[in-house]
């Protein structure tokens, strides 16, 4: 195959808009035609991304609804997606990871003679519900795409198991790296200044040992959120620690979180933050308790140790390097395992990043460039 002349991205969430905007960047320096189109799965978080990293979509389909279901949003990614790649005519799409939008704009492609390029490909539980949708979302994606970008061992080894070619996978790193420390630099740099973090930097007590929370996964909806709630408010009565947690606008975790943590000492509630603003907490974090997949991989290249609330990861290579560590939704283990860190943790012995060095984007353009 000659090498394609015009290349479409297609992204519709936040964090998938994080790790295809440094591969944007790399790909408007190739020889290309690139364009972008985003489905707005999620709408202002994806925004403030796109803001951020400097990303003007040529395509924007608008599709979130309020609490509209999976088969809806999926069926209207597919038609209105239709409209797109007839008209845009690229030659290759590039899509993301597990989100119902990599998922249906793949099976467009395809359905249209269109070949597909998979970015973060071979992530697996082989469970079909945990996560849900996305294991299944990646499994349908790695049945269609041409082209399989993946970002560890393990991933590159999950598809030939499952009888992908070798020659088509490339080995890339993930670009969830390049991004972070594209990010690091600009918020870094004396010229860059940001309301949000300035706002936290009033707000937050440089003093303690800050733990940051996120959790967002439907897996835990329910006696799973209560469960963390109570670990956390039982940490909170330690004077060295102030836990700042970013909720998640979803009623299912908001009103729980709500609930059980608000007006508590040493606990700070506050919405959902801009990626940039994020970043910041986290290099400013002592150790971070989470649900989701890309702060697992984004924790180690700065330092900070991950205890996962989740009975499963899809990212092995972090627990096994000792970067993070599983800690499920029990009560017990999750305060356990805090009280650990902020006792003892001093650093890690082996700092690589298992998930990549920041290169990712580069490889897998000089890649498309190379092709023939």
């Amino acid at each position: 195959m000659g090498h394609p002349k015009k290349i479409l991205l297609c992204f519709g969430t936040r964090p998938e808009a994080i790790k295809m905007a440094p591969l944007f960047h790399e790909l408007k320096k190739s020889p290309f035609d690139i364009e972008v189109c985003v489905t707005a799965q999620h709408r202002e978080m994806l925004d403030q991304v796109l803001d951020f990293f400097e990303i003007d979509p040529d395509y924007d389909l608008d599709l979130m609804q309020p609490n509209q279901s999976l088969n809806e949003l999926g069926a209207n990614i597919l038609s209105k997606i239709d409209k797109v790649l007839t008209h845009a005519k690229p030659d290759l799409v590039l899509v993301h990871g597990d989100t119902t939008t990599s998922s249906m704009v793949a099976l467009a492609a395809f359905h249209l003679g269109i070949k597909v390029g998979h970015v973060e490909a071979g992530l697996r539980t082989y469970n079909k519900w945990a996560p849900f949708p996305e294991e299944i979302n990646r499994q349908l994606t790695s049945r269609i795409a041409d082209i399989h970008f993946t970002p560890t061992t393990a991933a590159t080894q999950n598809l030939l198991k499952e009888g992908i070619l070798q020659k088509d996978i490339i080995a890339t790193g993930n670009t969830v790296i390049d991004a972070l420390l594209w990010t690091v630099e600009k918020i870094e740099s004396h010229s860059y200044s940001h309301p949000e973090i300035e706002e936290l930097k009033k707000n937050i007590p440089a003093s303690k040992k800050l733990i940051l929370v996120t959790g967002h996964r439907r897996e835990n909806f329910g006696e799973g959120f209560k469960n963390l709630c109570q670990a956390l408010l039982s940490v909170s009565e330690r004077n060295d620690v102030a836990i700042i947690y970013p909720v998640h606008l979803n009623p299912n975790v908001r009103d729980v979180v709500h609930d059980k943590l608000a007006n508590k000492k040493n606990i700070y509630l506050i919405p959902p933050v801009s990626y940039p603003a994020f970043v910041w907490l986290m290099k400013q974090s002592f150790l971070i308790v989470t649900d989701s997949g890309g702060i697992q991989e984004e924790a180690p290249t700065l330092g900070k140790p991950v205890l996962v609330t989740r009975n499963v990861s899809e990212r092995p290579e972090g627990v096994n390097s000792g970067f993070s560590t599983l800690v499920g939704t029990s009560t017990e283990k999750i305060i356990d395992n805090i009280q650990m860190l902020l006792d003892h943790f001093t650093g890690f012995e082996n700092p690589v990043n298992p998930y990549g060095k920041g290169d990712a984007s580069k490889i897998i353009t000089a890649y498309l460039i190379n092709q023939n």
